[in-house]
This record gives structure tokens, sequence and C-alpha cells, in this order.
């Protein structure tokens, strides 16, 4: 009876228990199916977000923005979590966990699909070309346009240049849509790791806890390899797919004006991320506390079981809080925080290195395409198959050297600052492993072909094309048989074409060759020895890099959890995400993409006026801007790392001293307590004997008391005992 009012007590406190739920619902079988779906979670949140960076250039080219603004639009994902993470945290753990999940997996849902939707409403993508412009009839007009120099003297516009007066329209950008669909993605996803790491933490045993964690750590890891895998695949399908005749497209995906069906990704992103809210809307608030300790308790240890210090661990106590309580405990907890100069030195640390690996990964695709000639799809399929998987080696190798050195808190700070500064020296090779700038007259290298970059500012216009009417603003570059690139067949002084889209031929082209009558073909060369004998090794040294880095990460983070006393532990690690995505997640890929713009030689440029994507970088340049950026944060990480190392050696040291200490005095109070225990079981051995005897003297005679009144002495009883033995 005592245990059943004591469960029926339990189940008034909110916990759920065995009785109150049906009997042909099994707790096991329920945790097993949140696992599951917050794995499915997991894993259909990661894709979208790799995907998200996977569609960079594309999303640049589709629409004309420099790489700045798309660092704008990939940071708005962390600002949309901000909003609302302390209000989910705070509040979500107080109502129906799985349903809060839902919520987010439907709100990312929709934000995806938000991110899709301007691909429908801003119509067909028409790329740059000089000849785009001039098609009104059948008749195939001629690339290089005579005119007389009277009429370029009067100022008339000449063709390709863009109308001004839809310059108004062309600040209507539908990359705003992009942004704030991200921004609903960043809300969505907010409850589902703390909601969801801690309903299986509240309700799995103790050793199924951490193995189940471990599973949807590991999914969250395989999410970006299908989405970078999901990117590869819709770069390599145009954007109009089905709606063109692809015939008549003449660019393809290696093409810098080429645009892929960024769209089609982030549809089936948002599929899975719909279907994966749709178990968590049939998933109980709270699972059996029979699950985690009742079940293997007797019917004693059970009736005890609301004591129990494991429940104390896991729920609170039910007493409420008021606000300004909970606020004046708040500030001094976080000036003690704060004040632990290990644990601040450390968020500065992670700060500045988080600031050049956000923004390392969020460019590397579009680096590899820039600068070693790839296209977007080979760039992300690489990115899916050979980084990201060393990525999640180096994080679980990390974790199980860690295990097996047991590693100490210093060794452990030691261990992460190794890897990572071996992985900086071998970074540096990097900049050996350097591609040419393309040649492209008028842009890096003078019209005669010398390979040189203009010091001054180039100039497009030369005396074999002096009698075209060609506008420098295009950018549809051709091949020459000469092994240069022009940027247009006008500006190449073609003055005839054959064929049509891909296959088109012009001829008669005056700068092209030195007798100025050789042919050229659409598209950029692509003909770069250099880039391809070094490629391979980039990418050797990419995965060597990516695992050694990796390595240092689980000890990294286990140094974060240790460096602070328990019960901050929650604040420290809340407080470290807030500050590693408001310092490091929102600010890094803008500043790195306006630093990447700086580098840019030819901008394209929008049908409505206006500057848009960027076409050509010098490549020089950006290999020492990205690579620059990105070690030199690094290398300011490890400086503040120094006065790191010296604290925590002292604590280590004071803590060792206080150990010390702490043996002696409790190996002092522990003799102290044996020898108490020694004489007291002296004592007790002697006081049979002091209490039989007496007693049975008692029976006999009457005590014979000394002259003083006093107990009888020790005399009186060794005389009785003689007599008693007569």
């Amino acid at each position: 009876m005592a245990v059943g009012a004591e469960q029926g007590r339990l189940g008034e406190n909110g916990r759920s228990n065995a009785p109150s739920r049906d009997a042909g619902s099994s707790p096991c079988s329920s945790l097993k199916m949140f696992l599951g779906a917050l794995s499915f979670a997991y894993f259909s949140k990661s894709l979208s977000g790799s995907y998200m960076k996977s569609t960079i250039t594309q999303l640049e080219r589709r629409f004309d923005i420099p790489s700045y603004l798309i660092g704008v639009i990939d940071g708005s994902f962390e600002v949309g979590n901000l909003l609302v993470i302390a209000f989910v945290s705070y509040f979500g753990a107080k109502l129906h966990r799985p349903k809060i999940i839902a919520i987010g997996c439907l709100l990312m849902s929709i934000g995806t699909f938000i991110i899709a939707l301007p691909h429908f409403i801003i119509g067909r993508y028409e790329f740059e070309t000089s000849v785009r412009w001039e098609i009104n009839s059948t008749d195939s007009p001629a690339p290089c346009p005579k005119t007389s120099a009277a009429i370029v003297a009067q100022g008339s516009i000449l063709p390709g240049v863009p109308n001004t007066k839809c310059e108004g329209e062309s600040n209507m950008s539908m990359w705003i849509y992009v942004l704030l669909g991200n921004v609903l993605r960043g809300i969505g996803e907010t409850p589902v790791q703390p909601l969801g790491i801690s309903y299986i933490d509240d309700f799995a045993s103790q050793e199924n806890a951490a193995l189940y964690v471990g599973c949807v750590q590991t999914i969250s890891v395989v999410g970006p390899v299908f989405g970078y895998l999901l990117g590869s695949m819709c770069a390599k399908i145009y954007v109009d797919i089905g709606f063109v005749n692809m015939e008549s497209i003449s660019i393809g995906p290696s093409d810098s004006r080429w645009v892929g069906a960024w769209w089609l990704g982030y549809l089936i992103a948002g599929v899975l991320t719909l279907l994966s809210a749709v178990p968590f809307w049939f998933l109980p608030r709270s699972l059996p506390i029979g699950q985690r300790g009742a079940a293997r308790c007797t019917p004693e240890q059970t009736s005890f079981i609301k004591d129990s210090p494991l429940l104390e661990d896991k729920y609170p106590a039910d007493e409420p809080t008021g606000f300004l309580e909970m606020a004046r405990d708040f500030i001094p907890t976080l000036r003690i925080l704060l004040g632990n100069p290990i644990y601040l030195i450390y968020l500065c640390v992670t700060v500045i290195q988080l600031n050049s690996l956000i923004g390392m990964v969020t460019y590397k695709p579009k680096y590899i395409e820039q600068h070693f000639g790839q296209s977007a799809s080979k760039a992300n399929f690489l990115m899916g198959v050979v980084n990201i998987p060393a990525v999640a080696l180096g994080m679980f190798s990390g974790g199980l050297c860690m295990k097996k050195l047991k590693l100490s808190l210093m060794g452990a700070a030691k261990f992460a600052f190794s890897t990572s500064l071996i992985g900086y020296f071998l970074s540096l090779f990097f900049f050996a492993m350097s591609c040419e700038n393309a040649k492209v007259a008028g842009v890096t290298v003078p019209y005669e072909g010398m390979d040189m970059l203009l010091s001054d500012k180039p100039s497009a216009f030369t005396a074999c094309n002096s009698d075209c009417v060609c506008s420098a603003n295009d950018w549809d570059p051709v091949c020459g048989e000469d092994g240069i690139t022009y940027v247009s067949p006008c500006l190449a002084g073609c003055t005839r074409s054959d064929g049509s889209g891909s296959n088109t031929v012009f001829a008669q082209c005056s700068c092209v060759g030195s007798a100025g009558n050789l042919t050229a073909r659409t598209g950029q060369c692509l003909d770069r020895e250099d880039c391809d004998r070094v490629f391979p090794y980039f990418l050797a040294l990419s995965v060597i890099t990516s695992f050694i880095i990796s390595l240092g990460g689980t000890p990294g983070y286990m140094l974060l959890i240790r460096c602070i006393e328990p019960q901050l532990k929650s604040l420290a690690l809340g407080f470290h995400a807030l500050a590693t995505r408001t310092l490091a997640g929102i600010p890094a890929p803008i500043y790195f993409g306006a630093i990447i713009d700086t580098t840019c030689l030819k901008w394209g440029q929008k049908r409505c006026g206006g500057i848009g994507a960027c076409r050509i970088y010098n490549t020089a340049a950006y290999r020492t801007a990205y690579l620059g950026l990105t070690l030199s944060l690094r290398s300011a990480s490890f400086l503040v790392c120094i006065p790191g190392f010296l604290l925590l050696r002292q604590q280590v040291r004071r803590e060792q001293r206080n150990a010390v200490r702490g043996a002696l005095a409790k190996g002092g109070a522990e003799m102290e307590a044996l020898g108490k225990d020694e004489t007291a079981d002296r004592e007790a051995a002697l006081v049979p004997e002091a209490a039989v005897v007496p007693e049975a003297a008692s029976v006999r005679e009457p005590v014979v008391r000394d002259t003083e009144g006093s107990q009888p002495t020790a005399e009186h009883h060794h005389s009785r005992d003689r007599e008693t033995r007569l």
C-alpha cells in the first residue's frame, strides 16, 4: 500500500508512471521512437544547413550580389537562432517538449520553402551575353557590329549598355526572401538540440543516455555529407530545366555565369524537414520514471525514489521562482563565471578559432572553384565525400584518444593545442599550392598575350577591336585559338559566328593571334595544367589538416566542461554558445566575403544597372586574402593560449596541493578515528568482565563499601572472587 501510495504521489508531481499509461504502450518503444525522430530531425537540419553552404556561388550569380551579401544571408541563420534561444531553453523545458520540437521542424520547413520561393516569382534566368541584347529577328547578328566614329562620338547608347530606367526596379532584390527564409530556419532549429538532448537524458537509463546522444550526434555529421552531395547534383542541372531548350544554352557548369537548380535542393530539404516533424506530434510529454531507475529497485527503494539522488540531478525542484529572484541570482552568477580567467581565455580562443573555421568552411567550395577552375558541382562533391568524413573521423578519434590516454585537464589542453598547432603548420603549405591567373585579354594579360598582370586599370579596348561597338560591361567569354580568353566575341574582334548554343564558333577574330584571323569558341579557356597538377595535392593536404585539427575538438570541449565549477556548467555552456554564435557565426561570413570581394577583377553587370556578381578573381590575391585571413586568426588564438596555459598550470598545481592537504588531513582524521576505535574496543572488551562479576556478587552478599562510602575497591572484589571459588 505504501508503495502504491508513493507511486500515486509520484504521478501527481507531473512525472508519468507505468500505471498511468495504456497497457499496450511500451515506454521503451516510445523512447526509441523519439530517438529515431530526433535523429531524422538532426539529419534534416544538418542537410539543409550544409546545402545552404553549397549554394553560395549559385545564389551569387542568380541574384547578382557580391560575396559579402552572401555572408549576410548565411549569418542570418544564427540571428534567427539567437532571437528565441533564451525563451525556448527556459520555457520549452516546462512545456510539451516533443511538440515544441515538432513546431520547430515545421518552421524550418516553411523557412526552407521560402528560400526557394524567388525562383518561382523572379522569372527566367537570363545570363549576360554580348549577342543576346541584339537578338530581335531570325537573322544571326554579327558579334562585332560596325559603326561610324561620328555615331560613337555623339554618345549613342552602345549595345549591351543597361537601361537606367529600370534602376529602381533592380533595387527590389529577391534575395531578401532567401534572407528571411534563413532567419525562419534559424528560429525553427532552436528547440531541436536543447530540448531533444534533455528529453533523452531525462528518460533514458544512465548507461544508454550517452549512447543515444552519440547516435544523434553521429547522424548530425552524416547530414552534411548528403547536403553537399545534393548540392553537387543540383549544381549540374540548369536553373530553368524543363522550361528552356537546353540546346540554346551556350554555357556549361564550368562557366562563371552558370546557375544550377539551386531551388530544387531546398524543396527536397523542406520536404524532409516537414516529414521529420510528424512523429513528434504523437510522442508523450514524459515517459515513466520507472524506466530510469524504479524498475531496477526493490519495493522499499521504489517508495523512496522521489528522494533519490538520481532524480535530484535530472529533475529540479518544482518550487516556483519569480523573475526578479532569477534576475538577482543570474547577474552574480554570471559575474562569478566571467571572473574565472581560464574560462574567459578559453572563450576568447574558441571565438577567434571559430571565426577562422566558419569563414574557411563557408567559402572553401568557392575557393576550389575560383582558384583551381573546378565546377561548383565538383567542389561540392569533394566537400561532401572528402572533407566532411575526415572531420567526423577526427572528432571520433579525438574522443577515443582521450579515453585511452586518460588525459587530465592539462593533458586535454596540451592535446588540443598540439593538434591545432600541427594543423596550422601544415596549412602553411597551401600557400605553395598556387595557380596562375587565367589569361584574360584586357583583364589579366594585354592583348599581345604577354603573361603579366596589368599594373594600371585594365582596358578591354585596343586597336584590333576599335572598329567594333562593344560594351566593356558584358561578360560573354570566348576562348581563342591562341589559348587566351577574351571578355566577349565583340572585344575579340570576331565578325562572323557559326552554329548555335554551346557549339557556336566565332570566325575572323581580329584580336586572336598575331595574324588576327583565328577563330574562337564559347566559354573560357580551361587549359590550366599547373592547377591540374597541384589540385590532387591540395585535396590530400586538406584531408590531413581537417583530420588533425578535428582531433582536438573533443578534448577541447571537455576542457570547457572541466575548467568550471559543476554548478556553473549549464550557464557556461549556454554563454559559450551565445558568444560563439554572436561573435563568430554572424560576422565571419560577412567580413570574409567583403575581403574576398576586394580581389575581384571583373564584375558582372545587372540587366537593370548596377554591379552584380564577380566573374573573375585575381588568383594570387584571392589566395592571399582567403588563406592569410584564416591563418592570421588562428595565429592570434595561439597567442591568447599562452596566458591560458600559465593560468591553467597554476590552477592544476593549486588543486594538487589542496588534494594533498586534504588527503593528509583526511589521513590524520582517519588515524585519530582509528585510535579512538581501538580504545573503544579495548574498553568494550573489559566491560563484560567488569559488569558480570559484580552482578553475581550482588546476588550473594551486600556490597561492602569503603570508609569513604565509595564503590567496592579492587581488593574487595578479589577477596569475593576467592571466596566464591572456594
